[in-house]
Order: C-alpha cells, then structure tokens, then sequence
C-alpha cells in the first residue's frame, strides 16, 4: 500500500508534469530539503516582496482613517486610529530596517512580522468595535474590518512557499479569527462565523496552491541556471556561489571545507581523433561516472572546458584524500577507443592552508592539480606534495 507521501507525490507529478524531477516534486512540501543555491535565491525573493507589501501597507492603513472618521463617533474614531498609526509605524520599520541576506532564518522572522502586524490589529480593531453599538453605515464600514483576515491570507499567495511553510503562516491567522469570534461568544451568529471561517480555509487553499505553483516555477527556473546544459552538472556561475557560501559557512564555524581541482588528461586528443561530439559524451559520462560516487552534501561542477570542479563541504584533507583514491580506482568512464578516461587533481582545504577567501582556495587546487599534470597524471596532489596515484 502506498504511503502517503508517494501518493501526494504522483497527484502533483500529475499536475505539474514535465515541470519538475520528482525530487524536485518533494520540494514543495517543505523546505529541508532545497539546495543551497535555491534556498538563498528564494530568502532574497521572498524578503523584497515582504518589503514591498509592508511598504504598501504602511502607505495606505493611515488612509482609511478619514473615512472611520466621517462615519464613527470620535471615541472610536480616536482608537481605531491610533491603531493604524501604530501599524503604520511596524511596517515602516519592517521596510526601514529589513534586508535580503540570503537567510532562510530571517525570511521566517520577515514573513512572521509581516502577518503579525495585521493579526494584532485585527483582534485589537475587532475587540474595540465590539464596544459600540453601530448602525447605518457605520455598521457597514465597521463589518469592513472583519474582512481584514481574507485579505492576509489571500496575501500569501504572492510568495514562493512550500505546504509546511503556509500551514504555518496560515495557522496564527486562522487562530486570530477564531479568538476574535470568542469574544463575542454570547451575540455571534454562528452560521455565519462558520461560513466566513470555511471561507478563510478555501482561500487559504488557494493561496497555497498559488504560492506552491510559483514555488515549482522558481525552482525550474534555477535549475535551468544553475546547471551547465551539457553536462547537468553545476555551473560555473552556480559554483562561484556556492563556493563564497560554502567558505563563508566552514569559515564561521571552523569547520573544514575541501576543494578538488580535476582536469581530464589527453581530453583535447579526444577530440582531434573522434570529434567535438565524441569529446561532448566523454564530458557527460564523466559526469555521469564522477556523480554517481559523490558523498551526500559533495557538489560537482563544471568550471570550463574539461575541468571540473568538486567542493566538499565539511571535508577534512585527509578523508577527502580517502574519497578521491576511492574515486581514482573507480574511474572516470571511458574514452572513445575503450581506454580508461583518466584525470590529474589538486587538492587544497582551506584550514590546512590557511586560505583567506575562496579565490585562493580555487587557485591553490588549481596549482596542484597542474603539478599533478606534469608527474605524469592520473593522480592528485596534496597540501603536502604527496601524490595519491590509484589503487593497482
């Protein structure tokens, strides 16, 4: 019997075939699980929106004071307007003092703000209109103020979130709404507290499936970018990136972080015998080879032509030694006349080299995996010279 994650994952590959890889598919259930590259890209995103609308939000509240004033006794009108101001002010703030990082952390305390402000002023709103005893028009503008949640949680719609991530800001919004129907327990029409409260939860369906369905185009979109079209491998681009994120992380927490430099030996002899498109499946094999032996959190990427790239986040210099004899004796696939594809590496760690950026990093390897060239090849070279040749 199929759990229920397997048969969530074919009603969207349904819905959204071709679109998405079915890795890809699990994306949009929850976060955990997205690649550095697109968490960063989707916290930038989703922080300059938070802005914008918090900018929207703090321009026009103070507005529609003049019209609570035109119809609203001046007590009422009084607190209802220190109210907006006051909202006005935090989402100032929010736009004022909020940027993008790239941090998932504080796109979480943007979004939480950014629904926050709203919420407490809808309950606060709500709980001083229930003093009044309004009529006419007034009861009109005044009923105006229980539409505030629809507003919220349609507003969701406009952000690329995964499920997980609207279940959790829908949540509070759907809570608000249910205290504030609480406090008029005694005089609340039921049937329609409960027709308005169904209606929050099919806009708050819908609003997931519209952010969901951006979230899928997003993540199509960066794949496409971050990704050399040949290979499938990362991209140079891609791999700069990730690299200034990598160094950043291993520097903060002293952790290590290893950087192998790999050129494919004799690859220009490829494609003088056999053709540019012989050359193009030896780079795609290769790829293909070198991938299906990477460790979990290791990044492959092409950085041009026959060279390639492998960053090895939280990787010591001695057990990436031990991953790439293992990968030497593996192998890179083969070459067009059978003969074994072949490959001289340089190694360098950034702890164990006192690298300050990851530019140095990068030309360090670089530098060790020419010497690995002219020592004959199909090797690596270490920080300490040594040559690691494969296994017999």
């Amino acid at each position: 019997m199929q759990s229920f994650s397997q048969r969530l994952r074919w009603q969207l590959s349904q819905l959204l075939s071709g679109e998405l890889t079915r890795t890809e598919l699990l994306w949009l259930l929850s976060p955990h699980l997205h690649l550095a590259l697109l968490a960063r890209r989707r916290a930038t995103m989703i922080v300059n929106r938070v802005r914008l609308v918090a900018l929207m939000f703090a321009l026009l509240t103070p507005l529609w004071s003049l019209i609570d004033y035109m119809v609203f006794p001046f007590p009422l009108w009084f607190g209802l307007a220190a109210m907006r101001l006051t909202a006005s002010a935090a989402f100032a703030c929010l736009v004022v003092f909020y940027r993008p990082n790239g941090e998932l952390f504080d796109t979480y305390r943007s979004l939480a703000l950014l629904f926050a402000i709203p919420s407490v002023f809808y309950v606060a709103s709500y709980t001083l209109l229930s003093h009044y005893q309004l009529s006419g028009v007034s009861a009109a503008i005044g009923a105006g103020y229980a539409f505030l949640p629809f507003v919220l949680l349609a507003g969701m719609a406009i952000f690329p979130l995964t499920l997980l991530e609207n279940l959790v800001i829908a949540s509070p919004i759907l809570v608000a709404q249910a205290v504030a129907g609480s406090l008029r327990w005694a005089s609340l029409d039921w049937p329609s507290f409960a027709g308005a409260f169904w209606l929050l939860l099919l806009i708050t369906s819908v609003a997931t499936m519209a952010g969901m369905s951006q979230l899928a185009f997003m993540i199509a979109l960066v794949r496409q970018a971050i990704r050399d079209p040949l290979t499938g491998v990362f991209s140079r681009r891609s791999a700069e990136e990730m690299l200034e994120l990598q160094f950043t992380l291993s520097t903060r927490s002293q952790g290590p972080m290893s950087l192998v430099f790999i050129d494919l030996d004799h690859f220009k002899d490829i494609n003088d015998r056999f053709g540019h498109d012989a050359g193009d499946t030896v780079l795609k094999n290769m790829s293909v080879a070198v991938g299906g032996n990477l460790r979990q959190g290791d990044v492959l990427a092409r950085w041009g032509g026959e060279e390639f790239l492998l960053i090895m986040p939280h990787t010591s210099q001695d057990q990436a030694v031990a991953a790439m004899q293992r990968m030497l004796a593996l192998g890179f696939g083969m070459r067009p006349d059978g003969a074994p594809l072949t490959a001289s590496m340089g190694l360098a760690e950034r702890g164990a080299d006192q690298c300050a950026d990851w530019r140095m990093l990068v030309e360090l390897a670089d530098s060790r995996m020419y010497q690995a060239k002219s020592g004959g090849r199909n090797r690596m070279v270490t920080s300490e010279g040594e040559v690691c040749a494969p296994r017999p």
